[in-house]
């Protein structure tokens, strides 16, 4: 993990880490079985954020003023969380069209993030595709 992410997940409290630290886990599980190369990890807007090679950036963050809830940002511009509201109405609460929010207590393996993960990790080779090809 790139240090500056790990400073900053360790600056979180112990559920907020974790859940942040069981989405990026994720993020990396999903790039290797679909052989998307190399994930950059960097700090962006001081937020974790996860890219690859002709895919669409994926931030993480926890804010104090939002205790019970991490967030999965996504670039505002693309059609990522509008299809994603879309195809699982009832599985996410949504942020505009910029972010997933996900109570800590959620068992991430339990609900659809990772498919929603995929498509923003494969998003410009699929974004003619209606509903990202879903």
């Amino acid at each position: 993990m790139n240090p500056d992410i790990q400073t900053k997940f360790d600056s979180y409290p112990k559920d907020a880490r974790q859940q942040l630290e069981s989405v990026r886990k994720l993020i990396l599980k999903i790039a290797a079985e679909n052989a998307l190369g190399d994930v950059e990890e960097t700090l962006k807007w001081g937020e974790a954020s996860f890219l690859v090679q002709g895919g669409s950036a994926i931030r993480l963050d926890w804010k104090p003023k939002e205790l019970g809830v991490i967030k999965v940002f996504f670039h505002c511009q693309t059609s990522l969380v509008e299809t994603f509201k879309e195809i699982y109405r009832n599985e996410f609460e949504y942020e505009g069209k910029r972010a997933i929010v996900i109570p800590l207590s959620t068992n991430i393996e339990q609900v659809p993030l990772g498919h929603c993960i995929s498509l923003a990790l494969k998003y410009h080779s699929i974004k003619h595709l209606p509903l990202l090809g879903a």
